[in-house]
């Protein structure tokens, strides 16, 4: 068996090789299963259980696709070995990906543990491949401590299955994800990995960008057969218009810092990385929300016209303002920049209650928010000439 070595955290102009990009794009599937969940139970009425639902399937795919990011920014070895490994992960994730609808509708996670069995056995013989190619002992632990945890916390999830459906095993499934991400920080907490700050930042960046992507897709599709069964034209061009102000908005706070140089130790990468749960649920979210929307305007949703708005304004809102907390505030030079997102998230969230105009309320201020930032930004660079 070749030796998998941990790669230079310095390594020049490394960039996401093909196979991470396929990685992602397999995960297309997942989120737009668990999207079209949530649009549904919130059409429904549903509030309490489509969240719960949506935010423990949503953890779900991300954890699994967090697991592999992180291992391959270290020991991306590209290799014969490491390429096969990797296809029965992905494997995984499709496996994953079908058991999506019964996790959501039937709390039934039974798939889904499969699917994150077959993707636990890759990871953790990766790890115990590194653990076997480390250059000193601390290194070895820390691979060994990886694997170790893997298959503890996938033994808590199948034993998850025998509790009964209902607070228990909700209650277990919490206490479970909080193991999961206890994991990184005890096997690293003497010995960090290799990870590359500029790769983790363009591997985060690119999964942004296909969620953003799905969130445009489901958003296409519910204004096409709206309009195909409907023909309601003057209610869906406002909800079309305000949902893609919102996503190209989201698209440019998200990339306009570049924040590779801020992840320069594990406590930061760690938080940063963790944060974007948030990031990426909300960013999802917000094209479920465009669905529930148009839905609403063509009375095919049985919730009120503010309810319908908040399912897009509240995750556009809480995308802004975590993505301040993440990134932004970190390059942030004077209070007007730091109270510009806070602010933008507020005033989008004043707008749910703006009628049938909610979304294109949301999206001028989404827009207006961007303009605002990039006034500022100018201002702030040419006083420091």
């Amino acid at each position: 068996m070749p030796r998998m070595t941990a790669r230079s955290r310095h390594e020049e102009h490394r960039a996401a090789t093909p196979l991470e990009l396929f990685f992602d794009l397999c995960f297309v599937v997942a989120v737009a299963q668990a999207g079209a969940r949530l649009v549904h139970s919130l059409a429904e009425g549903h509030l309490g259980t489509g969240l719960a639902g949506y935010l423990a399937v949503f953890f779900a795919i991300w954890w699994a696709w967090m697991n592999f990011t992180w291992f391959a920014s270290a020991y991306d070895s590209d290799d014969v070995l490491y390429r096969v490994v990797t296809l029965v992960q992905i494997t995984g994730v499709l496996i994953l990906a079908a058991g999506v609808p019964r996790a959501f509708d039937d709390n039934d996670f039974t798939i889904g543990v499969i699917g994150y069995i077959v993707m636990r056995l890759a990871l953790t013989s990766q790890w115990l491949r590194a653990a076997r190619g480390a250059a000193d002992p601390a290194e070895r632990r820390m691979a060994l401590l990886y694997a170790a945890g893997l298959v503890v916390c996938q033994l808590g999830w199948i034993g998850m299955l025998f509790v009964p459906a209902g607070t228990a095993r909700s209650w277990v499934f919490v206490a479970l994800a909080a193991a999961e991400l206890s994991v990184p920080v005890i096997a690293e907490r003497s010995t960090q990995s290799a990870w590359h700050p500029h790769h983790i930042a363009e591997r985060y960046g690119l999964f942004t960008l296909i969620v953003l992507g799905e969130t445009v897709a489901a958003a296409t599709v519910a204004v096409q057969e709206a309009l195909d069964e409907h023909e309601a034209l003057g209610e869906l061009l406002p909800l079309a218009g305000g949902g893609l102000l919102i996503v190209f908005a989201a698209w440019w706070i998200y990339f306009a810092v570049p924040i590779a140089g801020h992840l320069t130790s594990n406590s930061q990468a760690f938080a940063w990385g963790y944060g974007h749960f948030v990031i990426l649920g909300s960013a999802a979210a917000i094209g479920a929300g465009m669905e529930v929307a148009v839905e609403q305007a063509v009375g095919k949703a049985h919730i009120s016209t503010a309810a319908a708005a908040a399912a897009v304004t509240v995750p556009a809102a809480l995308f802004m303002l975590t993505v301040w907390a993440l990134h932004s505030r970190h390059f942030k030079r004077t209070l007007a920049q730091q109270l510009t997102l806070p602010v933008s998230a507020l005033a989008i969230l004043g707008c749910t209650f703006a009628g049938h105009g909610a979304v294109l309320a949301a999206g001028l201020v989404a827009a207006a928010t961007v303009a605002v930032g990039v006034t500022l930004s100018r201002r702030s660079v040419e006083s420091y000439d």
